[in-house]
C-alpha cells in the first residue's frame, strides 16, 4: 500500500499519465466530480476557493465519475469543455475514473482507506465527495458530497497556515 498520495500516478484527461509527485508540498483537494448532478454548481465554489489559495500551494485535483446515477456519461473532452465553459475551471481535470467496486482507482482506494466516511465505512456514497491531503501528501479529512466548498476554506487556511 502506498504511504502518500503522492505515490500515485493517475490519467490525465488527455490520457496520458500524471504522476501526483507533481503537486509535492502542496495542500490538495481530491474530488470526485460529475457533470449532471445536483451538486455539480459546487465547480463554481470549488474554483473559487482555487482562486483564494492557489498562490499559497493550494491546488485541486478534479476526477470525474460515472458511478453515480450515471451523471458524467461524456467522454473526457466532453466534460473538459463542459467545466471549462459553464464554471471557468482552471483547476487539473483527470480522466474518468471509477472511485467504488473492484475497478475503483488506486489513488480512491487510498483516500478511502485513509479517511473513511460515517461508520468507517470506506465506500463513497457520490459526486462531490471531498479528500482533504496536506501538504507531506497525508489524507487528513473526508467531506461529504453535500459539504460546500466554501465550507473547507478555514481548514485549507489552517493547512496553509
Amino acid at each position: 500500500m502506498s504511504n502518500t498520495v503522492y505515490d500515485f500516478t493517475c490519467a490525465a484527461s488527455g490520457g496520458e499519465q500524471k504522476s501526483l509527485s507533481d503537486y509535492q508540498g502542496k495542500v490538495l483537494l481530491v474530488v470526485n466530480t460529475a457533470s449532471k448532478c445536483g451538486f455539480t454548481p459546487q465547480f463554481e465554489g470549488l474554483e473559487k476557493l482555487y482562486q483564494q489559495f492557489r498562490e499559497r500551494n493550494f491546488v485541486i485535483l478534479g476526477f470525474p465519475c460515472n458511478q453515480f446515477g450515471k451523471q458524467d456519461p461524456g467522454s473526457n473532452s466532453e466534460i473538459m469543455e463542459f467545466c471549462q465553459l459553464n464554471y471557468g475551471v482552471s483547476f487539473p481535470m483527470f480522466g474518468k475514473i471509477e472511485v467504488n467496486g473492484d475497478n475503483a482507482d488506486p489513488l480512491f482506494k487510498h483516500l478511502k482507506h485513509e479517511a473513511p466516511g460515517v461508520f468507517g465505512t470506506e465506500k463513497i456514497k457520490w459526486n462531490f465527495t471531498k479528500f482533504l491531503v496536506d501538504a507531506s501528501g497525508t489524507v487528513i479529512k473526508r467531506y461529504a458530497p453535500k459539504t460546500r466548498p466554501e465550507e473547507i476554506a478555514k481548514d485549507i487556511e489552517g493547512l496553509l497556515a
